[in-house]
């Protein structure tokens, strides 16, 4: 490269520089040849070992991950004014994907939206979920830390620009991954706004409310990427019978009652779940149609299985079973035993299905595959004795975006069957 750069130099291997050719921003710590002096979340500028400039990112001293490039774009200068474009793009492209996707009468579908998605939209390590004037962030990378009010100042004033107002961002930076980084683990109110006076809060999606509790509820308080996957329930459920296996705060559910299901019996492991999808059914006016167990899936699928009269205490039988479980493997080293986890459950829902009835499944780990899901699905078909027919195969939500070249960003695949 010709021009001086201002960021210091690190020298990475070919095999390093043809994965960021191909699309992938992450420079490994085994890539790494050589490296000026820097602070630890500085920008640097990577160098392929024959002096070929391949982009700037952002270092981590301390992460296995060294460096997470942010532009190949030799023009680029990683400023405020870079973020305030990154920020805006990051917001149009919600706009694009889901703005005339909202549901008759109901709210926008950018009201409640994945406003950034990390690396996909060029923030590595940040996750900031809308939920109406409200966002709530997640940081994972030293980076990102140090970045957090110039990002958090761009992502408000762009989405000001669109006329949408944002009162304040709570901080969920409690997850154990920030010790990679050498980060401190933390949550609430960003002190940049106002803070109120309670994190519970009440929002909308596909029309319908939830009371959300955002300083204690898993990730940022909901899952966002299944909001048309929910819709996709919801066309199915009419005049059935349906069981929401890991139903969280209860939106599958509440999508299949308001979808006009004669019963809905949502299940989870973790009783605030539960509480809050009660809470949530009474919200709506829907608790008239809808039962709540707080169960280990794993073990409630086999007893209604082997007991008639149980199943028939749970309101069954059911016709429609949904399966949305939390990831079973958060690692390439346990994907054999994440098989059998999806084999497992998706037998048992299996085995309680009639024929002709229908089975949403669905899983959230980018090491489980689309492939491998398919084939443990097949394997439990066959071990139930049934034959699947696909109504639809989809994936996470546009607000989620998958970003080629980089596979982990694609983590979310989901099926509809009827089991013929």
């Amino acid at each position: 490269m010709k021009q001086a750069r201002p960021y210091p130099r690190l020298t990475v291997t070919r095999k390093a520089a043809r994965s960021l050719a191909g699309g992938h921003p992450w420079v490994f710590e085994g890539e790494v040849l050589s490296a000026e002096p820097a602070q630890n979340g500085d920008v640097v500028d990577v160098f392929e070992e024959n002096g070929t400039w391949q982009g700037a990112g952002l270092l981590s001293q301390e992460s296995k991950i060294r460096v997470r490039v942010v532009t190949r774009n030799a023009n680029d200068r990683i400023d405020e004014s870079f973020w305030r474009r990154r920020a805006t793009w990051a917001w149009q492209h919600r706009v694009t994907a889901m703005g005339s996707r909202g549901l008759p009468g109901a709210e926008p579908d950018t009201t409640c939206c994945r406003v950034v998605f990390s690396e996909a939209d060029g923030f590595p390590g940040l996750v900031a979920d809308r939920y109406e004037n409200v966002l709530v962030t997640q940081v994972g990378t030293v980076g990102m830390e140090r970045l957090r009010p110039v990002v958090y100042g761009a992502l408000v004033e762009a989405l000001a620009a669109d006329g949408q107002q944002i009162d304040a961002i709570y901080e969920r930076n409690d997850g154990p991954s920030r010790a990679k980084e050498g980060l401190q683990q933390y949550k609430g109110w960003w002190d940049g706004l106002a803070a109120p006076d309670s994190a519970r809060i009440v929002v909308r999606e596909n029309g319908l409310s939830f009371d959300l509790d955002i300083e204690n509820s898993q990730k940022t308080g909901f899952f966002l990427d299944q909001k048309y996957n929910r819709r996709a329930v919801r066309e199915l459920a009419r005049g059935r019978r349906v069981l929401d296996c890991f139903c969280h705060v209860g939106p599958f559910g509440l999508n299949a009652a308001v979808g006009g299901a004669e019963l809905v019996r949502c299940v989870d492991v973790s009783q605030t779940a539960i509480d809050l999808a009660r809470e949530n059914a009474q919200l709506n006016g829907l608790a008239d149609r809808m039962a709540f167990t707080c169960a280990n899936v794993l073990d409630y699928l086999p007893e209604l299985r082997a007991s008639r009269t149980r199943l028939r205490e749970e309101g069954g039988p059911f016709d429609l079973i949904v399966l949305d479980p939390p990831a079973f493997t958060k690692s390439r080293g346990t994907v054999g035993h994440a098989a059998r986890g999806y084999r497992e459950i998706n037998y048992e829902a299996l085995r309680l299905l009639p024929r002709g009835g229908y089975l949403a499944t669905c899983s959230c780990s980018h090491f489980t595959t689309r492939d491998l899901l398919a084939k443990a699905i097949a394997e439990a078909a066959h071990q139930a004795n049934v034959q699947l027919k696909q109504v639809e195969e989809r994936q996470q939500a546009p607000d989620h975006p998958i970003l080629w070249g980089f596979p982990e960003s694609h983590y979310l695949d989901f099926f509809i069957f009827q089991v013929v």
